[in-house]
């Protein structure tokens, strides 16, 4: 169909066919209202050619030619709508599913014609989120317009004027979660209950994920990332725009909290609903139940678990979003999170063969079951194996840095690049065969160090290829590997000549080097299994929110300014009160054990222990502080009086 190939052309932004569309004048209403008359006549007639293409009409109608700004034009929307929801609600049996298809795009396109106030579309949307599983139609209607949204989304900032519009309201992403965990607890249960086959088509299936979770996934990462990378405008520095960004920030922190908590309540649910599975399948008989298991994990990556988690355990770790407000509301939740996904890793570990093999043979008698090794039962005396046991982490760095330069070199071309390898004692350079510059002068020079002043390792430069210097620098680029003591390794490359015009690409290639701090590269294919991986990552997140709830409220301004105050031994020996608005002041009540009427300077004071009751007097009204000697001979000498000198009573 000539007019749905020009649709799909349309939708893409960047050719100039959308420009020239976009520039056309809207049609008249009552070319509108013929087009549903050939409809109305087309589904009277059972026409589905014709239905489908005055379909595609719809979409490009919507899209790009009509407004509907007269009340004659309301009119004619309104009984397209209708038409189309005829269609959309019709019985399986009456229409096929390409038409549904085609009904379904029509809707999501003309979505802001149709259903042109903020309150209609969610009341859309609600309907679609609520009745989608009891009607194909609105199943089908729902993933359509979820996955637009999704993808206009991820297109656009936080905070511009379509934000809002793409971005649903808290109560709409609560029913859209409740479909994600539901979802996924559905794939989860399918690993148990499935035949053997279905079991199969389903592990080629996954990790797709549904239009629900692609939503969240959109709008999580389109919170997560401009909270991360927003960044204040240079060029406007004033208040007004620094209160803006302020506010802007606070928003999206309240939206990914409020998103998070949500995220990791459904989690909760499927991490629940996973370990009753695990533990159903390994109490279970089925022939197929080491398979099972081994995709179960790879099922679980499907899930909300595999698509929403790790990302925002991953964002959270940023400064900008480790703030006491965060850990004090997430805590409980990643604690539980932790319990969950530990304990069923370490289910799904007993299952595996060498987990097996370190406890039990299945080789051994009866007798020799009982019996254990010294090893093995210190092992048991001391520590109990946890889902870590027998499980090697791969180091950040086992695969090696690559560095390398442009290929090939250009005229005076520079390259300086240090790599450092924390807590390596030495490293390990293997060059690419590859390598060449066209003189020996345009070299590479490898310093064991942070910097070109570093102690000189090797230099290596030119080709054997017959061009240029025809030679190479020393005994030419390595075959083997080239060992740098330290944890620092500096290149700097410098191609001082200018290409000739018989030089290939080949001769001016440069030079390509990986960085190991292992003289053999480890097995990195494998890494760690999701659920041990996902357990890490929450442990880790959950010992930083930790700490942060441990350090408390960060200090202020004024407290930083006051820290002189603060620290003075005349305002810690006052006695403090906190009134009933929350503001601290001297306590003007006296305390059990009150100061006496005088302060003996030349010796240690100490409290009366015979006074019970105040005497009664008016310098109980202020808050007594005692001075040192010192301070208490400077203020007799300024003021001018003498020590008061009491004498005693005659009965």
């Amino acid at each position: 169909m000539c007019i749905h190939q020009l649709n799909l052309l349309a939708a893409s932004n960047n050719l100039p066919i959308s420009n020239f569309l976009g520039k056309q004048h809207p049609i008249e209403a009552h070319h509108l209202s013929s087009i549903c008359d050939i409809m109305e006549k087309a589904m009277v007639n059972g026409d589905t050619c014709i239905i489908r293409c005055i379909l595609v009409v719809f979409q490009v109608v919507f899209k790009f030619f009509f407004s509907p700004q007269t009340e004659r034009n309301r009119d004619i929307v309104r009984r397209s709508g209708l038409l189309l929801w005829q269609l959309l609600m019709a019985p399986r049996d009456q229409i096929c599913s390409e038409i549904q298809k085609e009904v379904c795009l029509a809707i999501s396109s003309g979505l802001n014609i149709l259903y042109p106030g903020e309150a209609e579309i969610n009341n859309l949307l609600k309907l679609v989120l609520t009745e989608g599983e009891r009607n194909s139609g609105l199943s089908q209607l729902r993933d359509v317009i979820l996955t637009n949204l999704a993808e206009q989304l991820q297109n656009n900032r936080f905070g511009s004027e379509d934000d809002d519009h793409y971005r649903l309201n808290d109560e709409l992403l609560h029913y859209i979660l409740k479909i994600v965990v539901r979802e996924s607890c559905v794939l989860i249960t399918k690993c148990q209950t499935v035949s053997k086959d279905d079991f199969q088509r389903l592990l080629s299936t996954v990790p797709a994920a549904s239009s629900c979770l692609r939503y969240l996934m959109a709008v999580q990462n389109h919170l997560l990332s401009n909270t991360i990378l927003i960044k204040p405008d240079d060029n406007d520095d004033s208040d007004s725009s620094l209160q803006g960004e302020t506010l802007k920030v606070q928003e999206l922190k309240t939206s990914i909290l409020s998103l998070a908590t949500q995220i990791l309540t459904g989690c909760d649910e499927v991490l629940e609903m996973l370990q009753q599975v695990t533990t159903a399948l390994i109490n279970s008989d089925i022939s197929d139940r080491e398979q099972r298991l081994k995709g179960l994990e790879q099922i679980t990556k499907a899930t909300m678990l595999g698509h929403l988690l790790p990302v925002l355990l991953t964002s959270l770790m940023h400064p900008n979003l480790q703030t006491l407000t965060m850990a004090d509301a997430l805590m409980p939740q990643l604690v539980q999170l932790v319990l969950y996904t530990s304990q069923t890793a370490l289910l799904l570990k007993t299952q595996s063969p060498v987990f097996s093999e370190l406890n039990s043979s299945p080789n051994c008698a009866p007798e020799q079951k009982g019996k254990q090794l010294p090893d093995e039962r210190m092992l048991e005396e001391k520590e109990e194996p946890g889902f870590l046991t027998g499980l090697k982490i791969p180091a950040p760095w086992a695969a090696g840095k690559t560095v390398e330069t442009v290929h090939p070199v250009r005229d005076n071309y520079k390259f300086k690049e240090t790599v450092h390898i924390p807590g390596a004692r030495c490293l390990y350079l293997r060059f690419d065969n590859r390598c060449s510059s066209q003189y020996d002068y345009d070299k590479l020079v490898i310093y064991a160090g942070p910097s070109t002043n570093s102690r000189k390792v090797a230099e290596y430069g030119g080709n054997t290829l017959g061009y240029g210097s025809r030679s190479v620098l020393g005994t030419g680029w390595p075959k083997d590997l080239v060992k740098v003591e330290g944890d620092t390794v500096t290149f700097s490359f410098e191609m001082r000549s200018g290409r000739e015009h018989n030089t290939p690409d080949k001769a001016m290639w440069g030079f390509a080097c990986t960085v190991r701090a292992q003289e053999s590269s480890e097995d990195v294919s494998g890494g760690l299994p999701f659920l041990v991986d996902l357990a890490l990552g929450l442990s880790v997140l959950a010992c930083s929110m930790l700490r942060i709830l441990y350090n408390g409220p960060e200090i202020t301004k004024d407290e930083e300014t006051c820290q002189e105050l603060l620290r003075s031994k005349l305002l810690l020996r006052c006695q403090w009160q906190v009134e009933a608005n929350g503001v601290i002041s001297p306590a003007l009540t006296p305390s059990p054990s009150p100061l006496p009427l005088t302060i003996e300077e030349d010796r240690e004071f100490t409290y009366p222990s015979d006074v019970l009751v105040p005497p009664v007097g008016h310098y109980f009204d202020l808050p007594r502080i005692r001075l040192p000697p010192g301070i208490m001979i400077k203020l007799r000498e300024i003021s001018g009086r003498a020590r008061p000198q009491f004498r005693p009573s005659i009965k």
